[in-house]
């Protein structure tokens, strides 16, 4: 296995101006730095995978260390982080970001500091103010010359800012959303779709609800009245920087259904995997946690991996790079790990307002005014843009229609306390046991989550964490009215939310399903009815349960399985079929006898793919769905449209299984007359992995020359699996590019740390000529990963470059 864990010196791809990896001597790089604001001697080991470790005197200088950390490998990252959070792109890249910065006010926590410090527990402001002055000491260096300004703040002709502890908090638009794009598109179909049950029987290819649900349409709204672009408000302030548009008037996006629908299923793509495993099933007779936390891929790594120790403290694993703390990994005594678990987090308003005052909307049969913020948006080149905010009582207002007398608002929990996306791993991180874990969770905020956990003393469990509103008189699935009706009644307490500690079964997985447990009160406890499909979940549960003797290989072969369960459902469907039109019997010839895996071999994932994916959804929607609902339901859900299809009903016509071939067999002709388009004409020769390609370019690349532009890019290189299969690679229709999936993958043998196994992507550094930028990429696109070294001796024995630091200026 150590084989795997290595890293061959000389890899180069093609594109790339320097070697994926040149380790080739064991020798220590020794550094040495003063720091102002260190408080004592410490040393940061970066091994040879890229990862540091931190070894300081006390907590303070080890979060400092963090954040100076950071910024010495992701400044740029994190700096764009902030500015887009806080709404100051304008200040550094002028007015085509005004109104991106304008949306991302509306989202900020605006809420008491002092009770947003205290949601996380006792050492969170402690620790984000030393994280911040790290960053900001890193910042001080640049500015003085005694670090290099990275190349991306060249480009832009911008330069760092200075953080303050309460910004890492405030920034909420950086959240994974809930549904509120999911709300608006079944609003809009109903419309489209007719009145009463039928409008929304149409939405059911879209999104399938789960437990099984019937929703209708709330007393008091008329689906009608929503806009298609009711959401560019909230689009805007949760999107990625472009750079396509600097020094540009920023154009308006076209207020379309199927934009919509593109935004809901982007918001479906990302999801995650973790385990954890007892002793009775190890091969090791300890405990296992397995996590891959998966979303949109680019470069620099969504994730950083960092290792932090100081009197007290001793944790490792991943994290976001712009917050302190671990997220994913483990301490001395508990492993940690997590994936999203769908509470329902966000509602939109829908509200009358005042003719004579559109500042006035209706709440309790009266008018109620508006909260106005006047803020300003200083603008680089140019005056700065005075803006107005506005609030109901229920959160930021995100359209207002003057003209048709309506306003439209977004409450969600990011405006509460303790919801600053994943901060609260601040607290569980130090927790040592059960209890301490559960103690940590009862206060998570957003995103809401399946945190797993495993000890050293040998028991495991999960914990369904989050803010879940409580809606007494709604299920949350389509807009309400904001006159009073309509109220959240507080949150569920974390008892009223699902957990297990050391299952009979020996193990718990999770994969965003809909995983709330048999006979769970979901009418009176309405915690969510969107979740992602089950074949991920399906496929771990499968080989987990047929395995007694889990080793940390088999977990690292688990996380890459590129089996695909969904698959396997529409094989059946095919298997009794024959077909008279040529292409529809070579389809049927690669597909009925296949087992559903997608190595980047195989000549079926490549035909299944695009026929499930591109074909298959489509001509199902366009049978069962009315034509004025189709541009929002798109391709549908495949898990829906499989559902269907397993039990065709009448919205397939008269004959619903004849009906149901139809489509099979007329959708695979189509999908081998495209697949032969692409990879040629016999099928002996096509691959998923032809097709199926990961390549990672940064924003700002389309700002540089030719040659940084490479230089800055990472891939191609082919992938395995897909959206359907554990080893998770959703890919973008138009190019079949590799677009989310795992960005961290972690294997740890609990007790056993140094045994533990990870692997970033595409590396630890964010800077274009770091040979860590890229030299982790290999590793991930070809199911390798690295040891996690997390003993001292361990540590030192990897180490490749070590930075003594002293306090000082």
């Amino acid at each position: 296995m150590a084989g795997k864990w290595a890293i061959l010196a000389g890899v180069a791809l093609a594109t790339l101006a320097t070697a994926a990896h040149a380790e080739t001597s064991s020798a220590v790089r020794r550094h040495a730095d003063r720091i102002a604001g260190l408080q004592a001697p410490a040393s940061i080991l970066v091994d040879q995978w890229g990862v540091p470790h931190i070894r300081a005197a006390s907590e303070h200088d080890a979060f400092f260390l963090q954040g100076w950390n950071a910024a010495r490998d992701r400044l740029w990252q994190i700096d764009l982080w902030r500015k887009r959070g806080l709404g100051l792109l304008s200040a550094s890249f002028g007015p085509a970001y005004a109104d991106q910065d304008r949306a991302a006010r509306l989202f900020l926590y605006r809420g008491d500091m002092a009770a947003e410090w205290a949601a996380y527990g006792a050492k969170a402001q402690s620790r984000a103010e030393a994280f911040v002055a790290g960053v900001n000491a890193y910042v001080a260096q640049v500015r003085a010359g005694r670090q290099p300004l990275p190349v991306e703040f060249t480009l832009t002709h911008s330069q760092p800012d200075d953080w303050k502890a309460e910004d890492v908090v405030r920034i909420r638009s950086h959240a994974l959303s809930r549904n509120a794009d999911s709300e608006v598109a079944r609003a809009r179909v109903a419309c489209a779709a007719g009145p009463g049950p039928q409008g929304l029987a149409a939405d059911r290819l879209r999104r399938k609800l789960e437990p099984a649900w019937t929703t209708k349409v709330p007393a008091g709204l008329d689906p009608c009245v929503v806009p298609a672009d009711v959401l560019k408000d909230y689009e805007l302030a949760t999107r990625d920087v472009s750079f396509a548009a600097l020094g540009k008037t920023a154009a308006a996006d076209p207020p379309t259904d199927t934009a919509l629908a593109a935004m809901t299923d982007k918001a479906s793509a990302e999801g995650s995997n973790n385990w954890v495993i007892g002793p009775g099933r190890t091969a090791t007779g300890r405990p296992l946690l397995a996590n891959d936390p998966h979303r949109s891929l680019g470069v620099p790594s969504l994730r950083y991996i960092v290792h932090l120790k100081a009197p007290g403290l001793d944790v490792i694993g991943a994290g976001e790079p712009a917050l302190p703390g671990v997220s994913v990994g483990h301490n001395e005594a508990i492993a940690f790990g997590l994936t999203i678990f769908a509470i329902d987090q966000e509602d939109l308003y829908v509200y009358d307002l005042n003719p004579a005052n559109p500042r006035q909307y209706r709440y309790a049969g009266r008018w109620e005014d508006m909260q106005v913020a006047h803020e300003t948006i200083p603008v680089k080149d140019g005056p700065p843009r005075e803006v107005e905010l506005l609030f109901t009582r229920h959160g930021p207002v995100v359209r207002l229609d003057a003209a048709g007398h309506h306003a439209f608002a977004v409450r969600t929990v990011w405006g509460e306390p303790g919801t600053s996306a994943y901060f609260g791993s601040i607290d569980y991180m130090d927790a040592q046991d059960w209890a301490g874990f559960q103690h940590s969770m009862a206060r998570w905020g957003a995103p809401s989550e399946n945190l797993v956990f495993a000890s050293t003393a040998g028991d495991i469990g999960w914990i369904a964490a989050g803010r879940a509103p409580v809606r007494p008189n709604w299920d949350g699935l389509m807009p309400v009215p904001g006159d009073g009706r309509y109220e959240w009644k507080g949150s569920l307490d974390a008892g009223q939310l699902p957990s297990e500690h050391d299952p009979a079964r020996g193990w718990f997985a999770s994969a965003n399903e809909m995983n709330l447990p048999d006979g769970y009160p979901i009418a009176e406890r309405k915690v969510g009815f969107e979740w992602s499909d089950p074949t991920r979940i399906h496929r771990i549960k499968q080989v987990l349960a047929a395995n007694v003797h889990v080793s940390v290989a088999d977990a690292m072969a688990l996380q890459m399985d590129p089996t695909s369960a969904e698959a396997g459902r529409l094989v059946a469907l095919l298997k009794p079929l024959t077909a008279s039109d040529p292409d529809a019997a070579a389809g049927l010839a690669l597909l009925q006898g296949w087992d559903g895996a997608e190595p980047v071999n195989s000549a079926a994932a490549a035909l299944y793919e695009l026929w499930a994916v591109k074909v298959l959804g489509p001509a199902t929607v366009a049978v069962a769905t009315p034509p004025a609902a189709r541009a929002l339901v798109g391709a549908g859900s495949l898990d829906a449209v499989i559902t269907l299809l397993e039990a065709p009903d009448s919205s397939l016509g008269p004959d619903p299984k004849a009906a149901r071939d139809r489509i099979l067999l007329s959708s695979l002709a189509e999908a081998v007359r495209q697949t032969r388009g692409l990879l040629g004409p016999d099928p002996a020769r096509w691959s998923w992995g032809a097709l199926h390609k990961a390549t990672f370019r940064p924003a700002v690349a389309a700002l540089a020359d030719p040659s940084l532009a490479a230089q800055m890019s990472v891939g191609p290189l082919q992938v395995r699996g897909s959206a359907s299969t554990p080893a998770a690679a959703t890919w973008r229709p138009s190019d079949f590019a590799a677009v989310a999936g795992a960005s961290y993958r972690m294997v740890v043998d609990v007790g056993n740390w140094d045994a533990s196994v990870a692997v970033n992507t595409p590396g630890q550094s964010g800077d274009p000529f770091n040979p860590h930028y890229r030299d982790l990429f290999p590793l991930w696109a070809g199911g390798d990963y690295f040891p996690l070294a997390f003993s001292d001796a361990a540590v030192d024995a990897a180490a490749r470059d070590e930075f003594d630091l002293t306090p000082g200026g």
